[in-house]
Order: C-alpha cells, then sequence, then structure tokens
C-alpha cells in the first residue's frame, strides 16, 4: 500500500473512529428506560442479520456453519448477558442495567471485522479485485453471528421480563 496523503489520513483518523463508536455504544450500555418498541425492533433487526444471510449461504455450507456457531455462542453469552442484567420496576417506569463490558464486546466485535473490511476495500482499489461481500468470509459470518445472536436474545429477554411484570401486575 502506498502512502498517499488520503492513506495517511485514513491511518490518523481510524483510531478517532474507533473511539466515537466505542464512546457511542459506551453510552448505552447505562441503565435505561425499558421501551417495548424497542425491544421488538432489536429482535427484528438481529433477527433479520441472521436469516438474511443464512438464506444467502444455502449453497456455502461452510460460511452457514461458521454464521450458526456465531449465533450460537451469541445466545450463550446473551442467557449469560440477562442473568447479570439488573432489571428495575419503579414508580417512574421500567428500567434496566445491561452488563456494559459484555454489551460492548459483543458491539466492538463486529465493528471491528467491519471496518478491517473497509480497510482491505480501499487497499485493493484501482487493483481490479472485487470487493467482498459480507457474507463472502467466515469470520465475517461469525462476527455477524455473535453479535446479532447477542443483541436479538437479549432483547427478547427484555420482553420476556416486560411481560412476566405485566403477568404480576394482572394477578394482583
Amino acid at each position: 500500500m502506498d502512502l498517499s496523503i488520503t492513506t495517511l489520513a485514513l491511518l490518523v483518523l481510524t483510531p478517532l473512529l474507533v473511539w466515537r463508536v466505542y464512546n457511542r455504544i459506551k453510552a448505552r450500555m447505562v441503565r435505561q428506560r425499558s421501551i417495548v418498541s424497542r425491544h421488538y425492533t432489536g429482535v427484528l433487526v438481529f433477527g433479520a442479520m441472521i436469516l438474511v444471510p443464512a438464506a444467502q449461504l444455502l449453497d456455502n455450507p461452510f460460511n452457514l456453519g461458521a454464521l450458526a456457531i456465531g449465533t450460537a455462542f451469541g445466545i450463550g453469552w446473551s442467557v449469560w448477558g440477562l442473568k447479570r442484567t439488573r432489571f428495575e420496576d419503579t414508580q417512574q417506569g421500567y428500567y434496566f442495567t445491561p452488563p456494559a463490558r459484555l454489551g460492548i464486546l459483543m458491539a466492538m466485535i463486529l465493528v471491528a471485522r467491519i471496518l478491517y473490511l473497509g480497510v482491505e476495500i480501499y487497499a485493493n482499489q484501482g487493483k481490479g479485485i472485487p470487493a467482498p461481500r459480507l457474507t463472502d468470509e467466515p469470520l465475517t459470518m461469525l462476527c455477524a453471528g455473535l453479535t446479532a445472536g447477542y443483541f436479538g436474545l437479549y432483547s427478547a429477554g427484555l420482553l420476556r421480563w416486560r411481560r412476566q411484570v405485566r403477568k404480576a401486575i394482572d394477578l394482583a
């Protein structure tokens, strides 16, 4: 890779970009109000992050397997994360506090992989090498499955908690 001014600018700005993404994710891993519509959105978006690539990978069992393994591990981490979550039923509403380090780690795994793909695309610019699709590499599918499995099941777990709270209120 030649060190043009654009390349140098990217090398300088990449750590800043990573830091900004990290801070945005970190800001979301604090005590927050439980909003049912957001939980449904999480289930749908992260479910789609698994189902759409899976549909494209039916003819590629290795990458499909990587997606499935990542999803299984993400679900496992989510179960553990839900056990570590602090749930609150207050007069002001319902709140939860996720395990911050685990949530940040799960999100940054996917961010790092996408950033790597961006660098790869930039490095191969003008060389006649086609840009890789997200579903081309098993490591990308593993990272996507891990992140989507974690946040998808975490959202479903928050919905389950809200239903249990609602059921207890109805029984009282």
